[in-house]
């Protein structure tokens, strides 16, 4: 099956955590020289999972089993979570704590952690009403711009997060909650530390792997583990399907139990994984190949989508944004850029006519951005208006791609449930009796599955490994490491150490074309040279 090219800005391939200089050699050894802090190959969520090591196989040859393959692999990690629930009460009890004193409550992640928090802030000022609120208060690794465009490198930053935890006033008797899919980022255990000092209620750090092997591979999770002025829950599920991907089951559960915490303090946290688990196991995904189906083909032949909602806005933001750092796609284009290229899909927030209107709808508040000096070009607001996601942004994105086979993906709400609709395909997902937490959970679910198996049919990663990772942090460049890893020793190939492959992605990484995955451009350099 024939790759789509598309290409992204060489600049990007170029900044890898802003190491790179016209030495790789000395780059590589400033890698490896702090590489112990970033090697986190023994985590369970980065570890490759069982049931999907043919998933690059189904997607291209069997998409209905690759979306029973998936789906079984969320209702494995949600009945895994739920097994573990009683050891999240003490956590819910606290949220309620909080919440009954009349006191904020702060949610905070990078990325996939960052998003959800963002997503749980949006839900909480649709369902609760103004007047009888407490505030809920989200903010994610490079400010609300970084939900739609990952700024590289500044999640290994700790003192980023204790400056935007500071700068939006958190205080004495706010409560933080700071989730982390593997449970060592840098950003959020600087966030995290610093409410530590800054409140009298602990906060709270969520996260995804035992605690036992966090303490043995990662000194700062270690450090924050046995802080006693902060409490730790274990959201442990296993593997991911695709693997290191914490933008699916990671994120499902910790948006599930932080969720939960949230909107029904009233009950165990047990009861609501119970219900959630039973719409999720009664779901009927098998619409979804067709989909599937229809947009690789629309991709194939060079054209694009336009994701169109009514209300749904920031859950199809998380998944069509994510798919870039996961697989090196073009990510949304900025329309304050000189001749901006687009995209392969975008978002089309219905009913808003500027750029301002989309992020205050998107957001149900006005949107928050970094006019840091220094950041302020790739993180301020005027930098985030240029994502315009309004109908004028959609008039400018259809002259963009003009010439080009389009189609629109709608998911709209109708008296029937969740309608899903792309060309001439529809299809009805029933939402009668769903809190809204667990529609946007559900959605998010059959996002991820559409999208994960999109990019199966496109190429972007072999077996169950994403080979088109972006390395744009340290963590991304030893996950890149660890897969080339992988793929030589599937080839049979065992001589390479980890210092040795990191020196020839460094290397590659140097010549490296607009379109090229470095994990399969250095696989093949050093098996060509071990053939020869």
């Amino acid at each position: 099956m024939p790759r789509v090219a598309w290409r992204r800005p060489r600049e990007r391939l170029r900044t890898l955590t802003g190491m790179l200089n016209p030495d790789a050699s000395d780059a590589a050894d400033a890698f490896l020289q702090e590489a112990e802090h970033f090697r986190l190959g023994r985590l369970p969520t980065e570890t490759p999972h069982p049931l999907t090591d043919d998933l690059a196989d189904l997607a291209r040859g069997d998409v209905a089993g690759g979306v029973a393959r998936l789906k079984q692999v969320d209702v494995d990690a949600l009945q895994r979570l739920l097994d573990g629930a009683e050891g999240l009460e003490d956590f819910r009890r606290a949220v309620f704590a909080a919440l009954q004193d009349g006191s904020r409550v702060f949610l905070c992640g990078c990325g996939a952690t960052g998003r959800l928090s963002v997503s749980l802030e949006v839900l909480w000022r649709e369902q609760m009403p103004a007047a009888r609120r407490p505030d809920v208060v989200s903010f994610m690794a490079g400010g609300d711009l970084a939900l739609v465009r990952s700024i590289e490198n500044f999640e290994d930053h700790p003192r980023y997060g204790a400056r935007q935890l500071e700068e939006l006033g958190f205080a004495e008797t706010d409560l933080l909650i700071a989730c982390t899919e593997g449970g060592e980022t840098p950003w959020v255990i600087g966030a995290t530390e610093h409410a530590a000092e800054l409140s009298r209620r602990a906060p709270w750090f969520l996260y995804c792997n035992p605690d036992h092997v966090l303490r043995e591979t990662v000194e700062r999770s270690r450090r924050v583990l046995d802080d006693e002025r902060i409490r730790k829950a274990s959201a442990f599920v296993g593997p991911m399907a695709l693997t290191g991907s914490t933008r699916m089951q990671a994120s499902t559960v910790l948006m599930l139990t932080v969720g939960e915490a949230l909107f029904h303090t009233d009950r165990a946290i047990r009861a609501g994984l119970e219900e959630f688990l039973g719409v999720l196991e009664r779901a009927d995904l098998s619409f979804l190949p067709a989909f599937v189906e229809a947009e690789t083909a629309i991709y194939q032949a060079g054209g694009t989508v336009l994701y169109e909602t009514d209300r749904y806005g920031v859950t199809i933001v998380t998944d069509t944004t994510e798919r870039s750092p996961t697989f090196s796609l073009r990510g949304f284009e900025n329309y304050h850029d000189v001749n901006p290229s687009p995209s392969p899909c975008y978002v089309h927030l219905e009913e808003t006519m500027n750029a301002q209107e989309a992020w205050t709808k998107l957001l149900h508040r006005p949107p928050r951005a970094l006019d840091w000096q220094g950041i302020a070009a790739i993180a301020g607001h005027q930098r985030l208006l240029g994502f315009d996601f309004s109908t004028a942004g959609r008039a400018m994105r259809l002259h963009l791609v003009s010439g080009r086979p389009s189609a629109r993906f709608g998911v709209h709400r109708q008296a029937a449930g969740m309608v899903l609709t792309l060309g001439e395909l529809r299809a009805v997902v029933p939402t009668e009796g769903l809190s809204l937490l667990h529609e946007h959970l559900l959605l998010k679910v059959i996002l991820n599955i559409h999208s994960t198996l999109l990019m199966g049919r496109l190429g972007r990663y072999e077996r169950n490994l994403m080979t088109w990772v972006r390395p744009s942090n340290k963590k991304l460049i030893d996950r890149s490491i660890r897969y080339v890893q992988h793929l030589l020793e599937a080839a049979g190939i065992h001589r390479y150490s980890y210092d040795d492959v990191a020196r020839a992605c460094f290397a590659e990484m140097a010549n490296l074309s607009e379109d090229e995955a470095i994990v399969l451009k250095v696989f093949h350099a050093l098996k060509d040279r071990d053939d020869a």
